[in-house]
């Protein structure tokens, strides 16, 4: 092996082992963010599930109290009705 070789193959393993060092930094990287972004995700679909709850709920309350609020307005329909019927026939 000549010098010129030499040279070369240390260049071309310096440069190997830079750029094995450099990917096994982006891979930590990578795998935290992941970690980070998993994370994200699981509170997401924590708070989806709370909304979908919360919805439920309300679709199951709106039933009732629309039949609710259709009696008061009936009452207080038939509450004018009377109050008027009682001040027009003095």
């Amino acid at each position: 092996m000549n010098a010129t070789e030499q040279a070369l193959l240390i260049i071309l393993s310096t440069t190997l082992a830079v750029f094995l060092i450099l990917s096994i930094a982006i891979a930590i990287k990578v795998l935290q963010i992941l970690k980070h972004i998993r994370k994200i995700v699981e509170k997401a679909e924590s708070i989806a599930d709370k909304a979908e709850a919360v919805s439920e709920f309300f679709q199951n309350t709106a039933g009732p109290a629309a039949v609710v609020k259709l009696i008061s307005n009936i009452i207080q329909s038939v509450s004018k009705n009377n109050s008027s019927n009682n001040k027009s026939s003095k």
